[in-house]
């Protein structure tokens, strides 16, 4: 008599963007009615930032094009405009998941419940820089279009749903957190592709919860 055994998928790979998240507890019924007002200061900053992001990625792409690296001081920008504007809107209307103030910095912030990070590639293919932020990225951007009449609409109304939900309960839905979560992990490792950041192709996974999936052991 034979025994079979049933092998179960390994987890996926680490992917270079690394996105996690925890959600306070004791959060406020009422401060996020008023989160648009507190982080005016932060989107003021954050639309300067987003013009330089734009400048300089033009510089990195003329540089990976014709020697394959990111300049490691302009990645550290670009990653930081990503990471700043990641925790913004983790305490606004991208999640509403801290009432804790987000810091004015493009540098990790350990201590922050809303952390991105990316690694750094010591070398870029020249040849997909040329495709891979608009040919490449379509299927991503068709399907992060198409949910909810658009990601970013979707994430907004689920975290209405959640301050709703705070305000009578005094409670956050955990499964809309960790939703949310999983819909801000997805663009930003599209964002982190189609800024170059890295070759690896984001997976067509919605991976929820604070954090990110369980990297596979070796055998």
């Amino acid at each position: 008599m034979t025994t079979e055994t049933i092998s179960t998928p390994a987890p996926p790979a680490p992917h270079p963007a690394q996105l996690t998240a925890r959600l306070d507890s004791g959060l406020s019924r009422w401060l996020w009615l008023v989160k648009w007002l507190l982080a005016l200061p932060h989107h003021i900053v954050l639309a300067l930032l987003w013009i330089a992001f734009m400048l300089v990625g033009l510089v990195a792409f003329f540089s990976i094009l014709f020697t394959g690296r990111y300049p490691r001081p302009l990645f550290d920008f670009t990653a930081g405009v990503l990471r700043w504007d990641w925790r913004v809107s983790y305490y606004a209307y991208g999640a509403l998941g801290t009432d804790r103030y987000p810091p004015f910095s493009l540098a990790d912030s350990p201590d922050y419940p809303a952390r991105w990070d990316v690694a750094y590639p010591e070398r870029l293919s020249r040849g997909l820089v040329l495709v891979k932020w608009w040919l490449l990225a379509i299927p991503h951007y068709l399907v992060l279009g198409l949910v909810g009449g658009g990601i970013r609409a979707l994430i907004g109304l689920l975290s209405l749903y959640a301050g709703i939900a705070l305000a009578v309960t005094g409670r956050y839905p955990p499964g809309i957190f960790d939703l949310v979560v999983g819909l801000n992990r997805w663009v930003l490792r599209v964002f982190a592709y189609v800024a170059l950041l890295t070759d690896e192709y984001p997976p067509f996974r919605l991976d929820q919860g604070g954090s990110e999936p369980p990297a596979a052991t070796p055998r």
